[in-house]
């Protein structure tokens, strides 16, 4: 059995963490007094006793809470302070590296940053597109990402359930519209391009679930190719993933019945309360659409968490996520 210790286990993403571990089975959480949470040195004593910490605190306390922490105990970041930051391995365990799965790499680490929600889908989409040459790393990427309320954490959250509820201006907010989003770093260093993509993203009324779209000129692609050849790279790309499935192309059923419109509309929730991600590939010819669906508080966070924490102690990886 091994022990673990989430510091911030009272925010969105750690109470989540939590609720998953209680099921795993191989874990054992290790809880410190609410009235100490903030007491650096009480938790010291606690990073001590366990085997792996996940930080689920803010951008900076988590900076200085790593710097307490002893090289030998294995740690898990869920904020953005490290994911771009050297001897921290980015947690995405399944980006194709050319010395194979970024999952090697996490397996042998002590530093393990977790993933933005945003960035997950904008490199799951953008990643295999770079390294199998089909675009070239200037190609000039527009992102969109709609995402539930969740994701903001729990003062958005309580926001949004305590709002009046006819008040339709609730139903779509766009933000960071000065292009200067915290994920972007992480998606140019990690999707392996030169130049900060113009990304869009956008708060939903709804809880959980997202949509991160990534839409493609083929004549611009370094390859002649069609969507569905698109659709086709990515299968291979992500083949035997426990987590990552590619659908088939032109698969409508994945689209939503909306009354008397048959499959008119794709759904942000079908992953929801689970670590999967979706890729679905659209388009013909001379356009493509690709778009990654999935769980914020799942891929998007806490379920990435959790199968880091599974890699980093040697269990299986799907273990209290299934």
């Amino acid at each position: 059995m091994k022990k673990v210790f989430i510091d911030g286990q009272a925010g969105t993403t750690g109470l989540v963490i939590r609720e998953t571990l209680k099921k795993h089975g191989e874990v054992e959480i290790v809880e410190i007094e609410e009235r100490y949470r903030k007491d650096i040195d009480k938790k010291k004593d606690l990073f001590k006793k366990v085997d792996l910490a996940v930080l689920c605190l803010p951008d900076d306390a988590a900076k200085e809470t790593a710097k307490e922490i002893a090289q030998n105990i294995k740690v898990i970041d869920t904020s953005t302070a490290h994911r771009t930051t050297s001897g921290w391995v980015y947690g995405f365990a399944e980006l194709n590296n050319s010395d194979g799965r970024q999952r090697n790499k996490i397996a042998g680490a002590f530093r393990v940053a977790n993933p933005g929600c945003h960035a997950t889908g904008a490199i799951s989409i953008i990643r295999p597109l770079i390294s199998g040459n089909i675009a070239g790393g200037d190609y000039p990427f527009f992102i969109t990402s709609i995402t539930g309320y969740s994701g903001a954490g729990r003062k958005m959250i309580e926001t949004y359930e305590t709002r009046d509820k006819s008040d339709e201006s609730w139903a779509v907010r766009p933000y960071s519209l000065n292009l200067k989003h915290k994920h972007i770093p992480e998606i140019v260093a990690l999707a392996g391009i030169k130049n900060s993509p113009i990304f869009y993203p956008i708060l939903g009324d709804f809880e959980r679930g997202m949509l991160v779209s990534v839409g493609l000129e083929n004549r611009l692609l370094k390859k002649k190719l069609s969507a569905k050849d698109v659709r086709d790279i990515f299968e291979e790309y992500y083949e035997g993933e426990k987590f990552i499935n590619v659908l088939p192309f032109g698969d409508n059923s994945v689209l939503a019945d909306a009354g008397e419109i048959k499959n008119a509309y794709l759904t942000a929730t079908n992953c929801n309360d689970t670590n999967n991600l979706e890729i679905l590939v659209f388009g013909n010819d001379e356009q493509t659409m690709i778009i990654a669906r999935f769980d914020n508080l799942g891929k998007g966070a806490s379920g990435a968490a959790v199968q880091n924490l599974n890699i980093m102690l040697g269990f299986d990886e799907k273990t209290g996520l299934e």
